[in-house]
């Protein structure tokens, strides 16, 4: 019998992705990379959906790129391989939705570029975070570029190059990390927040998670004028007239997706 190496599930707005290879810590595989990936995708297109969950099956969230199979691939695959590892950042910020990491157990190398790259992180106190690979003669430069955007340059190069691990309460302090609770209150968090984020208005929800990702690309002039073009589309949508009607007769909006 084979289990798949991630498992969607959804329950009313919120799709749930979860890393399901717990005998091995949950580390990236090609195959575990492609369900990654099409999990997400798949999720941004579903309508029911306003917002992912990452999870993890077993102890540990995921500690990296399942060195195993990385050994028996040819030099000249090594860039294609290596590019489906770090996937997940591109598709992340490209999609409309918001990616909520829930992280328990070890979180590092691929694993923690993971957390790193979504858009909100509920971690255990027990969760250790790290870019650990120059610890075994690699390094972290897939994880490094959405740590460099939460963190800085200097702090990012520090923990690249020393490969050192962080709690969950140093990982929130730098702002990696959102919300910090104690290990038996992480799933009850995390549907907390979730539920949170599904209750918003989705076009309001996408179009902040647009504008503020669009930054990163963008000179700061740049990044302002799009900001300005992405409100002014939502202040068209019919959602947004009933965002303010609801406000002004104090009521609950009823989203219409329109």
């Amino acid at each position: 019998m084979t289990t798949s190496a991630i498992i969607t599930e959804k329950s009313g707005h919120k799709g749930y992705i979860t890393l399901n290879r717990p005998e091995v810590h949950n580390t990236f595989s090609t195959e575990f990379a492609l369900l990654l990936n099409k999990a997400l995708e798949n999720f941004d297109k579903d309508e029911e959906i306003r917002v992912v969950i990452i999870r993890n099956n077993g102890k540990n969230f995921s500690t990296g790129i399942d060195l195993r199979e990385l050994e028996t691939v040819e030099d000249s695959k090594l860039l294609e391989f290596i590019s489906l590892m770090d996937r997940h950042n591109h598709t992340i910020a490209n999609m409309k939705k918001p990616v909520l990491s829930s992280v328990k157990g070890y979180c590092v190398a691929n694993g923690a570029g993971l957390s790193f790259a979504c858009d909100m992180t509920v971690a255990a106190e027990s969760a250790r975070f790290g870019t650990t690979a120059v610890n075994i003669g690699l390094i972290c430069t897939g994880p490094g570029i959405p740590l460099i955007a939460n963190v800085g340059r200097k702090k990012a190069m520090e923990m690249v190059l020393l490969g050192e691990l962080l709690s969950a309460q140093q990982a929130h302090e730098l702002g990696l990390v959102n919300w910090v609770v104690a290990d038996d209150e992480l799933d009850l968090k995390t549907e907390e927040i979730a539920d949170k984020l599904a209750s918003k208005s989705p076009f309001a929800v996408s179009a902040g998670k647009r504008g503020l990702s669009a930054a990163y690309d963008l000179s700061y002039h740049a990044s302002i004028d799009n900001g300005s073009k992405v409100f002014a589309a939502l202040c068209a949508t019919e959602d947004a007239a009933e965002g303010i009607r609801a406000f002004l007769e104090k009521r609950k909006a009823e989203w219409k997706l329109r």
